[in-house]
């Protein structure tokens, strides 16, 4: 039964780990037109407990992209320099959305595993009921 609990909370983890990306990834989306944005990055960690990978993940530390921001010629713009140009986002919405679609087909990966591991659980119990 600890296996069946372990991999519940391993198929949990992941689905916790995929929203808080899919979070990032809807500001990131949602400030696309904002001036001097820059976009969130995040990575995923291993958690280790005792000294031993449990084979959970956690989302790791939010970054900012410091890549070059986009230069927009706008003279009527307020935030314009002297030539008409401000800064824009780095965010690229192509990369975006397509990590919005990894990070959804990994959640339902992760359900499909949790609801596999809990359908075999209840089989379980209900064979030592016998």
């Amino acid at each position: 039964m600890r296996d069946f609990s372990n991999s519940l909370s391993i198929a949990a983890s992941g689905m916790e780990a995929q929203a808080m990306r899919l979070r990032h990834v809807s500001e990131n989306i949602a400030n696309a037109d904002t001036p001097g944005y820059h976009r969130k990055t995040t990575a995923f960690e291993a958690v280790v407990e005792g000294g031993e990978a449990t084979g959970a993940v956690r989302l790791g530390k939010v970054e900012l992209d410091r890549s070059e921001l986009t230069r927009i010629l706008d003279p009527g713009n307020p935030l314009a320099d002297q030539n008409g140009y401000y800064d824009g986002s780095n965010v690229d919405l192509v990369v975006e959305i397509a990590d919005a679609r990894e990070a959804q087909r990994s959640y339902e990966a992760n359900l499909r595993m949790f609801d596999q591991a809990r359908q075999m659980s209840q089989s379980l119990l209900d064979l030592l009921r016998r």
